[in-house]
């Protein structure tokens, strides 16, 4: 990877020259250095799952197909956004990992915290879990670390297993500040929420709208690109920049009419449309990667 940046000309040229649908704009990540830039990522696949590379050179022959995939699901709406379901808004506030590999925990978290709410049709349920008792407490038995990052499949089976605390009981600050998970509330057993299991999404638009449509959000890992960190608005492609690394999100919505998934990141509420971003079908690995719907 280039130790450069590139600017926000080279940026707006590109887009200018292409048929990409976003804007491009200073951020507060955008005018970070590459390697702080790195450090706000942190889905690192293990041995068994195909790299960035690999992801890269599929995308190359299959892009096109995940998009048709995508496009031709039947019996889901054309449209659907957990934000706003007859008016009820499903989605928990958008939090901000900082320059920690912590994007695992922070996808993983909110892709629970919206299930639990859509799966007992409670918009209104109080639930604010813990990243940094996921990823601090549970995390470092499968090699999570802040420059390390992790894997989803990891995070769900911890979830799964041991169950993961409220926020009051290990605030992710605190976390940052004590990474050896030291500082927990008294008692983490009673406040913390398992789920009974997960299902791989991975590379099935069609079953991934319908998940969406029905039992709550799909956590997903893609590729990020130089520019994305200048996003400021619209339907992310990527049009210029090198690699940097790989991020998971949650996606919360999707969009037929302007053919896009619809995420939730983890970079406060500056970053982006608000915290939310919008990326086309199949761009970047976002439906290929790693997709996971949770049952609470």
């Amino acid at each position: 990877m280039s130790k450069d940046k590139i600017s926000m000309e080279v940026i707006k040229n590109a887009l200018s020259a292409s048929d990409a649908q976003w804007v491009a704009d200073r951020t507060i990540l955008s005018t970070l250095s590459l390697e702080e830039q790195k450090r706000y990522l942190g889905a690192n696949p293990p041995e068994n799952i195909p790299s960035t590379k690999e992801i890269e050179q599929r995308l190359l022959t299959e892009k096109e197909s995940f998009k048709a995939k995508a496009l031709g699901a039947i019996g889901v709406p054309t449209a659907y956004d957990l934000r706003n379901v007859d008016g009820n808004n499903f989605v928990t506030e958008v939090k901000d990992q900082k320059s920690c590999g912590s994007c695992v925990a922070f996808g993983s978290i909110a892709t629970v915290e919206s299930s639990l709410r859509v799966q007992r049709n409670d918009a209104n349920l109080e639930v604010d879990l813990s990243e940094a008792h996921l990823f601090f407490c549970h995390g470092p038995e499968t090699g999570a670390a802040c420059d390390s990052g992790w894997w989803p499949h990891l995070a769900y089976d911890a979830f799964k297993n041991k169950g993961v605390a409220v926020e009051e009981c290990y605030r992710y600050e605190d976390g940052l500040e004590k990474k050896d998970c030291s500082g927990l509330c008294p008692n983490p057993d009673s406040s913390e929420v398992k789920i009974s299991n997960y299902t791989d999404l991975t590379g099935k638009p069609a079953e991934i709208k319908e998940w969406v449509s029905s039992k709550g959000p799909v956590s997903a890992c893609f590729i990020v690109y130089q520019d994305f960190y200048s996003y400021n608005s619209g339907i992310y492609k990527h049009v210029t920049g090198e690699k940097v690394g790989g991020h998971c999100v949650t996606i919360i919505g999707y969009d037929d009419n302007e053919g896009c998934w619809i995420c939730k990141n983890s970079w406060f509420t500056s970053w982006g449309e608000q915290g939310f971003f919008r990326i086309a079908y199949g761009e970047c690995g976002i439906d290929s990667w790693s997709n996971h719907g949770v049952e609470c």
